[in-house]
């Protein structure tokens, strides 16, 4: 009963207007920007590695990793995969558009968090809860913000730690054949151990996690592709003309394609969904579009990089089935929905990380050349190698999950004394731990769809909020973009928001300019 309920709402939520209605912000966007990811391209990187930080906020690398850490998942390996399983090889061309176009929203959306990110508790917080509240005033902007806030909290404390577990425990069961109990209880104490230490620890880990395991990845796809560099050419040829419908065998597929692609894209690089402002918004930077930013190319870093990695490993290989959605997988006739993609077990079990096994065999049949045999029961390199990344990826996007799940807690607590904010948060600890140590011993089927669910209403009530509250964002790149040119140097970018028009930017109003003047004052005394 619960999963028809589930799924009913599933269709609803994931219709062609979230989709296409995603699309459209991004081209949009990207034609009020003038294209910023292009024309700061350069700009970004140079951000990227600025070291502004204090004992309050954290530095922009750091951030790009914590905003990383949730983009690079599951998504990167089991998402590509069906993205192809489903769109065929033209998907991984709309996930492209999806990923240049969904820079110009992350910038709008990332600088929003930083506009109206507050201190709290001796920490930055920000992010969609926040800016909705800020922005649109009054009881309309709070109820709303509270709704987007126990969205977030329920969808990334309980619905979606499970996926991630689900595909860590099955690739090592499959790999190294080490129980998903064991895996399950591993999780659990070290998840405990790092998200009880707070968002600097958090921080912490991601960025020596994170930049090290998608350079390793990218790296394997760049081996391979020059041990088959002759094959190359044609590959992106059946990219190009799949993605149109020249290619006979997708010709009838198009629509499907684009929706996947875009879907999956979206999935993967959250670009709209609201997730990346709670990153941007707990570094310390002189100027909002800083992060806006820098946020902008963390998309291309997991689209562009990582799930490209993936597609050219299972393309370049040859290891990939394909449907033109006329498979009736137990829905409707006629119909292949994405969450019937897996692979079942002699038990009967749905492994949804199964899509993961075009990757370990594109690796192994990559290396091996034409002698490889595809084996499910043996373990090669390839089921080693994805199972590690997986770990990895899965284990830092369960720990960006707490810290997005925190932050709204704190948000929905501000009012609140201390301790009864440090309750709410251990109680999100403890969720979010049992529902990553269900996933790893379940197939967690329901788990997918309700986690699909809650991204979903996020996407919906993010992007909705930053149509309203854009122009503030808009105001100022252009801010930074006239300092730049002045000063020589974005570097020393200050921003100084009006005040009547916006009273509600608090942080830099009045904490910022005071310990900014704080700073200059010691800096001379020394």
């Amino acid at each position: 009963m619960l999963e028809n309920v589930v799924n009913s709402l599933l269709d609803i939520i994931w219709s062609k207007p979230l989709v296409y209605g995603l699309l459209i912000t991004g081209i949009l966007f990207s034609l009020m920007l003038r294209f910023v990811q292009v024309r700061h391209f350069k700009e970004m990187i140079r951000l990227m590695f600025q070291g502004e930080k204090s004992p309050t906020g954290i530095s922009s690398f750091q951030a790009i990793a914590l905003s990383l850490a949730g983009r690079v998942g599951t998504g990167n390996i089991v998402g590509v995969s069906t993205a192809i399983f489903i769109g065929g090889p033209g998907a991984v061309f709309w996930m492209w558009v999806t990923a240049f176009l969904g820079a110009s929203t992350a910038f709008i959306e990332s600088t929003l968090g930083q506009i109206f990110k507050k201190e709290d508790k001796g920490e930055y917080r920000g992010g969609p809860a926040y800016y909705i509240e800020a922005g649109i005033k009054g009881k309309v902007g709070k109820i709303y913000g509270i709704v987007f806030a126990v969205v977030t909290v329920l969808s990334l404390s309980f619905l979606l730690p499970g996926i991630q577990s689900n595909a860590i425990a099955n690739s090592m069961k499959n790999a190294f054949g080490i129980p998903t109990y064991v895996i399950a209880i591993v999780l659990a104490i070290i998840l405990g151990l790092v998200i009880f230490g707070g968002v600097k620890w958090i921080a912490n880990v991601a960025t020596a996690i994170v930049p090290f395991m998608a350079i390793l990845y990218i790296l394997l796809a760049v081996v391979i592709l020059v041990m088959h560099i002759q094959e190359v050419p044609a590959m992106f040829a059946l990219i190009f003309k799949s993605a149109f419908g020249m290619e006979q065998a997708f010709g009838g597929i198009i629509g499907a394609m684009i929706e996947i692609g875009v879907k999956r894209g979206l999935y993967s690089n959250e670009a709209g969904q609201g997730t990346g402002p709670h990153a941007a918004a707990a570094a310390e930077v002189s100027h909002p579009a800083k992060q806006g930013l820098v946020q902008s190319f963390s998309v291309y870093v997991d689209t562009l990089f990582v799930c490209t990695a993936t597609a050219l490993i299972i393309l370049i290989s040859g290891t990939y089935n394909t449907t033109d959605g006329s498979t009736d997988k137990g829905g409707a006739p006629g119909l292949i929905k994405e969450g019937d993609v897996y692979m079942q077990a002699a038990d009967g079990s749905k492994d949804y990380s199964g899509t993961a096994m075009y990757v370990q065999a594109g690796i192994d049949k990559a290396l091996k050349g034409d002698n490889y045999q595809f084996d499910p029961a043996f373990s090669g390199f390839g089921s080693y190698f994805i199972a590690i990344a997986l770990f990895f990826f899965a284990f830092t996007t369960i720990l960006a999950y707490y810290y997005i799940a925190e932050t709204n807690v704190s948000y929905l607590t501000q009012n609140r004394n201390k301790g009864f904010t440090k309750i709410c948060f251990n109680v999100a600890r403890v969720v979010l731990i049992l529902a990553t140590v269900y996933g790893a011993i379940n197939s967690a089927d329901l788990a997918w769809s309700m986690g699909d669910l809650g991204v979903g209403l996020m996407a919906w009530l993010n992007i909705i909020a930053i149509w309203i509250l854009f122009k503030p964002a808009m105001n100022a790149l252009k801010d930074y973009e006239q300092q730049k040119k002045a000063k020589g140097s974005g570097r020393y970018a200050i921003y100084k928001p009006d005040p009547n028009e916006l009273p509600n930017a608090t942080f830099w109003l009045k904490d910022y300019p005071e310990r900014l003047r704080k700073e200059k004052f010691e800096e001379n005394q020394s």
